[in-house]
């Protein structure tokens, strides 16, 4: 056997192609380019999204409207009785939460919404409650700390966000 027979049944490495060796190579004349055509040029590559000449999916495709996705503020969100992992007169906050396990860090903001029961009394700083979470909370005997986009405490609530009080 030679050595192109070894390494095309699956040996480590692969001898590289040899081009425009004569037409008894198999890669001769074009190089394995075929005739004319773009892949024939020098430099040929392709873009991603072309299409051969055709017009592109993303030109085709009508383009209307308003997206909020560039300036949409994402939260990691919990619920109250996901609260329950949490000893009597803790503080929870984002990082415990994700010390806990309870979440995985998609984001630096913590809403905590009001599905299920809450049993302990706890201090929970987050940046977002919903109202009945913030209820909830309070109910129990615990504390509601809002906090800013950027972790620091706020006075009484923040505007577009429930007052908790």
């Amino acid at each position: 056997m030679d050595i192109q027979t070894i390494c095309s049944k699956g040996a480590k490495y692969q001898t590289r192609k040899r081009l425009g060796r004569g037409i008894g190579s198999g890669s001769g004349k074009t190089c394995g380019r075929g005739h004319k055509g773009r892949g024939a040029r020098s430099g040929a590559s392709r873009r991603p999204g072309y299409e051969g000449g055709q017009m592109p999916i993303y030109r085709r495709v009508p383009k209307r409207g308003f997206t909020n996705a560039r300036f949409r503020k994402a939260y990691t969100v919990l619920n109250v009785d996901s609260l329950a992992a949490f000893a009597d007169g803790d503080t929870v906050d984002l990082q415990a939460i994700l010390d806990r396990g309870l979440a995985s860090m998609n984001t630096p903001l913590f809403k905590v919404l009001g599905g299920g029961d809450l049993e302990r009394k706890l201090t929970v700083r987050a940046q977002k409650f919903s109202k009945s979470a913030a209820e909830k909370i309070a109910a129990v005997g615990g504390t509601v700390v809002m906090l800013d986009d950027r972790g620091r405490e706020v006075e009484g609530g923040k505007e577009g966000q429930e007052k908790t009080d």
